[in-house]
């Protein structure tokens, strides 16, 4: 029976393992893993989440909402932004953009709230609602933001959304942004044919020193194209 079991896993090897720890399968082609929070994982006590272990995996870089829209900040941002780079844990900013609010003031907006360091990832643009705007005006406001948050930071923005929202508005003319794709229930990678550098697997994780559920991310390259997108 051992023997077959060894000759299964040799001939068929497993693209996802159950993480007891973590509460999730995760897809074990990638080196990098890491998440994202707001304000509903409440308050975070980031030193666990650096301890944490299961298997050889750890959480090596963290998301962290910003802002939303023209005027709201996320309550535990700042917070969030500090504790993680002290526990060494590479941290990058997001903004939700609500489409039909001005770009350039909901742009204003992140860039006052969010300072970013070397050692940062890239700022985020976190597009998943339509608000019944065209194609041809949503890719005008997404571009608007886009264009100043790289003027800002120096950086080429990050594109978060999921496969059907990115390809019913930015399946052409954004090719030159990083995506960081959301599909779940996948064992072995996204089905979307566009290139892509993060990819959020799992709306369900579970992490030491966070009370709720977390979405659990792998990153597509190794840590020397992780060291590249970060702020030099």
């Amino acid at each position: 029976m051992v023997a077959t079991y060894y000759l299964v896993r040799f001939f068929f090897p497993q693209t996802d393992v159950f993480y007891p720890g973590f509460q999730i399968k995760i897809p074990q082609a990638y080196e990098i893993h890491g998440i994202d929070v707001s304000r509903y994982q409440q308050t975070i006590n980031w030193k666990e989440v650096a301890e944490m272990e299961d298997n050889g995996i750890k959480i090596g870089f963290a998301f962290i909402k910003a802002t939303e829209g023209v005027g709201n900040v996320d309550p535990q941002f700042r917070r969030n932004w500090l504790k993680a780079e002290e526990e060494g844990i590479s941290k990058g900013a997001y903004h939700f953009f609500i489409p039909g609010k001005k770009p350039e003031k909901q742009a204003d907006n992140f860039m006052e709230i969010v300072t970013l360091k070397k050692g940062d990832l890239p700022p985020v643009l976190d597009i998943e609602i339509g608000r019944r705007l065209s194609i041809p005006q949503m890719q005008k406001e997404v571009k608007i933001w886009l264009t100043a948050v790289e003027k800002k930071y120096g950086m080429k923005p990050i594109i978060y959304t999921n496969i059907d929202f990115y390809q019913k508005y930015f399946q052409e003319g954004f090719e030159e942004y990083p995506l960081w794709i959301a599909h779940y229930l996948q064992p072995e990678k996204p089905r979307i044919t566009n290139k892509w550098i993060f990819w959020q697997h799992s709306e369900n994780g579970r992490v030491n020193g966070i009370k709720s559920p977390v979405d659990f991310n792998v990153f597509s390259g190794d840590s020397a194209d992780f060291y590249n997108l970060l702020k030099q």
